[in-house]
């Protein structure tokens, strides 16, 4: 594909980084020279210095030929001025980056009237992830494929769980509902595992079933399947108040801790049936004031990375089920692993994902069968949703008899709105929706599943 990125701050760069290897021709628009060179350089694309919403920057970028544009600068307005400049020049897909919540609410004005493709909000996007966890405060993370009806979620085998010291292929015969162990951490090492493979305490293992499965797998193990009773959220910017609203309607009391009182004002009339306090969330006196003790859960949104990973490791001694950090920078993966945090969000991430999505779904003229796309365990693995429309080489044969990819894994079936974890006599049908887990990266089509 040929694709335009207007923006090159940190979801721009890892598009770039993740776009450039996929076989794409990309160039990317910035302002800032040094950082255009110094991406370009890394990504081996073509790099213009200009304004993107500038006809004639985007003529040398070749918009004509364009097939799909993405705007993520800092500036709603310039993302939304850029997409209606490349949909009138070509007949592309277009992309913006949209923050500010009144836009949110207008999201289908914009895409149906201005016509953009995809308005994707970063702090909504955060806020919906956070809201997730929440109701699931046992895992660490929670994917959703088939329209929420197939969940992938992951978590840490705790010490003393029946796993410990289990192969695989012993599981099912202890815990009797169907699920699938799709990948498995330890030590930093992803790998799709074996029958013969042995579980063992600490490892993060993810498991694809359906959400009543889920639930029942996780009480067997006594890990806590409940939506929490309350929280309290530090730092009042954008993605405190998406989830705080979330919550509310969820009947789960909110308790916002925003030093700024402007803000604090600000905040106490957009949520009414919240508590908002005016304060330093990172004030331990404060903090105990507030009743940290008798909190179920704990997400640390405020603008600093290390504050929140603080603020974090303190709650942990205090609160009962569940603790969310929020991490800007990708930088400091490998420091926050080795602190065994319980869930870490990255927006600027979960946003270039739910781009990556739309990329790879778009990939040809009648639409890829790429329907959702998820990466995990810090981009070492992928998790697809692809619709089998039709008749193909990997359908109606069983999957014993399919030359599957090594690192590749068949987690579940969908079909007739039925959940199937299949076996080797399982045989996809067109009409069904397959998920797939991958430590090859990049697949596009449902048939690159198998051997060539």
């Amino acid at each position: 594909m040929q694709i335009i990125i207007v923006g090159c701050g940190k979801v721009g760069s890892a598009l770039t980084q993740r776009l450039s290897k996929e076989d794409n021709n990309v160039c990317i628009i910035d302002i800032n020279s040094e950082v255009v060179h110094t991406l370009a350089t890394e990504c081996d694309v073509m790099g213009i210095v200009g304004n993107g919403a500038s006809y004639s920057v985007l003529a040398e970028a070749g918009i004509e030929n364009a097939d799909l544009f993405i705007a993520v600068t800092e500036s709603d307005e310039l993302n939304l001025l850029c997409c209606v400049i490349a949909r009138k020049t070509a007949k592309c897909h277009t992309i913006a980056r949209v923050r500010n919540p009144i836009y949110s609410k207008e999201q289908d004005f914009l895409q149906h009237e201005i016509g953009v493709s995809m308005i994707i909000n970063p702090e909504q996007t955060a806020a919906s992830e956070i809201s997730s966890l929440l109701c699931f405060p046992g895992a660490i993370g929670i994917d959703s494929f088939a329209g929420g009806k197939v969940e992938m979620l992951r978590f840490r085998i705790p010490c003393g769980c029946i796993l410990d010291n289990m192969a695989l292929k012993d599981v099912s015969a202890r815990i009797h509902c169907q699920f699938l162990i799709c990948a498995v951490d330890r030590d930093n090492e992803v790998c799709i595992p074996g029958g013969n493979f042995v579980l063992k305490s600490g490892d993060v293992i993810s498991i694809v079933a359906s959400r009543e499965n889920t639930s029942f797998f996780l009480k067997k193990l006594n890990i806590n399947t409940n939506s929490v009773k309350n929280t309290m959220i530090i730092g009042g910017g954008k993605i405190s108040l998406y989830l705080a609203e979330m919550l509310v309607k969820q009947g789960i009391a909110v308790k916002v801790i925003e030093k700024n009182p402007k803000r604090c004002q600000e905040l106490s009339e957009l949520l009414p049936e919240a508590t908002v306090i005016c304060g330093d969330g990172s004030e331990e006196t404060l903090l105990q004031e507030e009743r940290i003790d008798s909190m179920d859960s704990f997400v640390a949104l405020t603008n600093m990375d290390e504050e929140n990973i603080l603020l974090s490791l303190f709650a942990k001694k205090h609160v009962s089920k569940k603790v969310i950090t929020k991490i800007n920078r990708q930088q400091l993966t490998e420091v926050i692993r080795n602190l065994e945090l319980d869930s870490v969000v990255y927006p600027k991430l979960l946003t270039a994902q739910k781009i990556l999505q739309y990329v790879r779904a778009a990939k040809n003229s009648i639409g890829s069968n790429v329907k959702t796309l998820y990466r995990l365990f810090d981009d070492k693995v992928e998790a697809l949703e692809f619709n089998i429309y039709e008749k193909s080489k990997i359908t109606e044969i069983p999957l014993q008899d399919l030359h599957i990819k090594k690192g590749l894994l068949i987690c579940a079936i969908t079909r007739n709105g039925r959940i199937l974890i299949p076996d080797g006599q399982t045989q996809i049908l067109p009409g069904d929706t397959m998920i797939v887990v991958t430590t090859q990266l990049g697949l596009q089509d449902a048939q690159d599943i198998v051997r060539d």
